[in-house]
């Protein structure tokens, strides 16, 4: 080879070197996901992808990330960011019960509006109350948010709230329990990916979800029947959290960026894509072959209202005991969700 092409090499190689150098070095941090529910649901075909969108414009493609699968049981998602197993995550906080107390306030039944405002009004209500009762303390977190509302799914139609008492329900925990309690019906707790093998196998006779569950955790098939009580029996509390050493150890640069997403904005997100969920539930009620959708009477409206007050009261006296301003913060939430988009 002559000297010439042998400089000529000698240059393409370099170039090549420092060409792969600076893809390594330009190469966008991969964050891991932990995901416990199906790769269909609702939080994973939408929310987290959004998520991962904002996060990448956030921080101009420098930091990303991707979906991982039964990392973790859902009771132990908490944990496992913690202890820097997975990087984000998404909670239920009635799957712990006692850790969580604060968060209860979200779930009280007589809330009128959507989840995407009570998510706003979840994080607005933290920020100014519930930040105090430190529940979230050994993990960054990244938004709150709750489902829709919540009904009634059973295999037999249900049109009263008096056919309630003495049915076996799956409840998550959190006030959904303390509403089963009122309603005389004897709770069964499992996560919601068991839901479907639990009403399948008859060991339960329904399951208070929102709507979104009959297509997530294809109630159609197993809980036919759907008695709505306007506004919900309850709402559901989750959280998305982070690793702290994985955040800090970002560049001053990404975490920033990240805090300009970080709260309302993620909050606010998850609620939107969860009102979505719970239409594409409806319709998928609708569409289904021997479902129906029941709406309460009036009168029994009526009843669940009175019913619903020992609740409330009890669990504002608890959270109270927490050093929060209880019924300041279910005050605030209350205007802030009747004034939300207007």
């Amino acid at each position: 080879m002559s000297l010439l092409r042998k400089i000529s090499a000698s240059i393409f190689a370099l170039a090549v070197t420092l060409g792969a150098g600076a893809v390594v070095a330009n190469a966008a941090e991969k964050l891991v996901i932990s995901s416990w529910a199906p790769p269909t649901h609702g939080i994973n075909a939408k929310l987290w992808p959004r998520f991962i969108e904002m996060v990448e414009k956030a921080t101009e493609g420098r930091v990303t990330a991707e979906i991982k699968y039964k990392l973790a049981p859902p009771t132990a998602q908490f944990d496992l960011i913690q202890d820097g197993a997975a990087d984000f995550t998404w909670i239920f906080h009635g799957y712990n019960p006692g850790r969580f107390v604060a968060t209860k306030l979200i779930e009280l039944p007589g809330y009128e509006g959507s989840a995407e405002a009570a998510s706003v009004a979840y994080w607005r209500a933290y920020e100014k109350f519930l930040h105090k009762a430190d529940e979230h303390k050994g993990v960054k977190l990244i938004a709150l948010h709750t489902h829709g509302p919540g009904h009634l799914h059973s295999a037999k139609k249900v049109t009263s709230l008096a056919e309630i008492k003495g049915m076996k329900l799956r409840l998550g925990g959190g006030v959904s329990g303390d509403v089963g309690t009122a309603l005389g019906a004897t709770g069964i707790r499992v996560p919601a990916p068991k839901v479907y093998e639990t009403l399948s196998s008859k060991a339960a006779d329904g399951v208070m979800m929102p709507m979104e569950g009959k297509k997530g955790f294809k109630l159609t098939e197993v809980a036919q029947h759907t008695y709505q009580m306007p506004g919900g029996f309850y709402r559901g509390s989750f959280a998305l959290i982070m690793n702290e050493d994985k955040f800090n150890s970002l560049s001053q640069q990404d975490q920033k960026a990240l805090m300009t997403i970080f709260g309302e904005a993620v909050s606010k997100m998850s609620g939107k894509v969860w009102d979505e969920i719970d239409a594409t539930g409806t319709e998928a009620t609708k569409a289904a072959d021997g479902n129906s959708l029941n709406v309460a009477s009036d009168a029994d409206q009526a009843a669940y209202s009175e019913m619903a007050k020992p609740i409330r009261a009890n669990v504002i006296a608890e959270v109270a005991a927490k050093g929060v301003d209880a019924q300041a913060a279910v005050d605030f939430i209350d205007k802030e969700m009747s004034s939300y988009g207007k």
